[in-house]
């Protein structure tokens, strides 16, 4: 457990991302994958529909002793919180009611937001676009962790503590690597989730609080789900800096696996990029890919040549815009 990840410094490459490429050779070769692109109407109704099962968790765990409170937040949960993250992914692309209503979008965001426990979709959406627009963008992509977390959790133990603080380096990280004015939307969003925080703890007490941001540390901490977060963009094999996962968890996850048809079409909703995928089916199956995200964790942990230096980084003016 002591043995230390060879890799010292990112991969930096001196090209543009592949994604805006390939997404010009499969338009111009499959030009009805554009049919795809648009909201998708059954997202809002799957999204209200784990908000309530959320609230009904709140009033069934309220009376539960302790140690079953943080059980359910592990095992059920946080597994719905963080398919709610992923829901709010997928609608910071304005899938949920399209383009023309992008603030109806951000609003309904924060309705997804709520089971989460704290303030997240208005923060997310506002980073998340430079992440497709500079993809590996140095000091413009958050989701690129520092050189302090590549060079300190570089042993298989400081690994595995490194995906259990994920999600404080998730919050912490841009403010340090690219801070941002806070937006007026911020605002609202905690407001509106504090607002809902106090609400439940008044009506319920403290356990359904804490079964809620408990489950969402937990699951997007140290969890088979959070896999994702390594699986995508992890260099994995030398020079590829996407890959997708087409395994049963995409079920849960908003189709988030599938990951390099999300980056060459961004504005087509997750429920629809297996169609992409079915239909450019050359451009994808000869690429790389996952298998497991649990054991995407175990190699991401045991191999000492991935750690969190294993990621690919240019330099901001060859970042290409998507």
């Amino acid at each position: 457990m002591g043995n230390k990840v060879t890799r010292r410094d990112f991969e930096w490459v001196y090209t543009d991302q592949p994604h805006a490429r390939r997404r010009q050779e499969i338009l111009a070769k499959y030009p009805e994958i554009k049919s795809l692109m648009g909201p998708d109407h059954h997202l809002k109704w799957i999204i209200l529909a784990m908000v309530f099962v959320q609230l009904l968790a709140c009033c069934l765990v309220r009376d539960l002793a302790w140690k079953w409170v943080l059980f359910w937040a592990y095992a059920f949960g946080g597994c719905i919180n963080h398919s709610l993250t992923l829901a709010i992914h997928d609608i910071s692309h304005n899938v949920a009611f399209g383009n023309l209503q992008a603030k109806r979008n951000r609003w309904f965001a924060m309705i997804a937001n709520l089971p989460i426990g704290v303030p997240y979709s208005a923060s997310f959406k506002k980073y998340h676009i430079d992440h497709h627009r500079y993809l590996g963008g140095d000091n413009l992509d958050v989701d690129i962790p520092t050189d302090f977390e590549g060079w300190f959790f570089c042993t298989p133990f400081r690994k595995v503590v490194w995906l259990i603080l994920q999600p404080l380096f998730y919050v912490l990280r841009p403010l340090y690597v690219n801070p941002k004015p806070m937006t007026r939307m911020e605002i609202c969003n905690a407001l509106l989730q504090f607002s809902a925080d106090l609400l439940l703890y008044r009506a319920f007490g403290l356990k359904p609080l804490v079964y809620l941001v408990a489950g969402s540390v937990f699951c997007l901490g140290f969890h088979p789900i959070s896999g994702h977060f390594i699986a995508e963009h992890y260099m994995f094999m030398k020079g590829h800096e996407t890959y997708s996962y087409y395994g049963c968890l995409n079920l849960i996850t908003f189709n988030v696996g599938y990951h390099m048809e999300h980056h060459d079409f961004p504005s087509i909703p997750g429920s629809k990029l297996p169609m992409v995928r079915q239909i450019a089916s050359e451009y994808y199956d000869s690429l790389p890919q996952h298998q497991s995200w649990a054991r995407v964790i175990w190699d991401f942990i045991f191999d000492e040549e991935i750690g969190p230096y294993s990621r690919i980084k240019r330099t901001c003016k060859l970042a290409n815009a998507i």
